[in-house]
């Protein structure tokens, strides 16, 4: 049934001219402007894509788009789905298996994160190097996910190598700063208490977000390499806690994008 269902979704976006797609991409919350960059030859809302979830977060729109960046053809989530909006991790990852099916060789995410390493500030950038997952769940624990893959995926290197380097690399040389650490994802969408920021710390946990690791998982089981960058909006000190503002937390994503964006069309100039 998942199967044919995913065969149904891939189809009709090829009939809509998402073709031969080389670089999927994942817009994270806040993180819309990339779109502005791409020569775009089809999109399509999420709720006209069979079996595909609608985005239900309001900062988050909710469409396919397929076009050209930096010389290579591009398909991207722009707004992604996450576990606390009642979907299944099968929902929340749809999206990556869909993507994989029209020919993306390459996945690049993009997550708003909150600093738990507190020499990271709001603003900062951070290549995830490596992932811890407290949402209690997988993205393939479920009947039959052996039909797509490993499901004992090894997640020695979740993260490529290749493109890390290469993130950092163009990061150098654009003189663009970026960190690179620990993400843990969190089911949410509460935020945590300060007991649970310092047992973050106490993980090595260096940002904190509610998406990304099912993805990623996925990624995995289908062999697809991927490489992830936190846009960071909050400072998560268990000692000098402050209210949080998803206002303010959008508008720092949003200003700390351009980033973001110069590293992945740089990336993918190269690929």
């Amino acid at each position: 049934m998942k199967k044919q269902q995913l065969e149904e979704s891939i189809s009709f976006l090829q009939s809509k001219g998402f073709e031969s797609a080389e670089i999927g991409i994942v817009l994270g919350t806040g993180l819309g402007q990339l779109v502005d960059e791409i020569e775009i030859s089809a999109q399509t809302p999420y709720s006209d894509i069979p079996h595909f979830p609608e985005a239900t977060v309001e900062f988050h729109s909710g469409k396919l788009i397929f076009g050209l960046l930096s010389g290579k053809k591009v398909v991207v989530m722009s707004g992604r789905f996450h576990l606390y909006e009642g979907y299944s991790p099968w929902e929340v990852t749809y999206g990556i298996r869909v993507m994989h099916g029209l020919g993306i060789q390459n996945l690049l995410i993009s997550n708003a994160a909150g600093a738990i390493n507190l020499n990271y500030k709001k603003g900062d950038l951070m290549l995830i190097e490596d992932h811890i997952n407290l949402q209690g769940q997988s993205p393939l624990a479920f009947k039959k996910a052996k039909d797509f893959g490993n499901i004992f995926a090894d997640m020695l290197e979740p993260y490529s190598k290749d493109l890390n380097s290469r993130l950092k690399a163009i990061a150098e040389k654009e003189g663009i700063p970026l960190y690179e650490g620990i993400y843990t994802s969190v089911l949410g969408p509460q935020l945590e208490t300060r007991a649970e920021y310092r047992m973050l710390q106490i993980l090595e946990t260096d940002a904190v977000g509610m998406s990304t690791v099912p993805e990623v998982i996925v990624a995995k089981q289908l062999n697809l390499p991927c490489a992830a960058v936190s846009v960071l909006t909050d400072e998560c000190d268990p000692k000098n806690l402050q209210p949080i503002d998803i206002e303010e937390i959008i508008a720092i994503a949003g200003k700390a994008e351009p980033k973001m964006i110069r590293l992945f069309k740089e990336l993918i100039s190269g690929l």
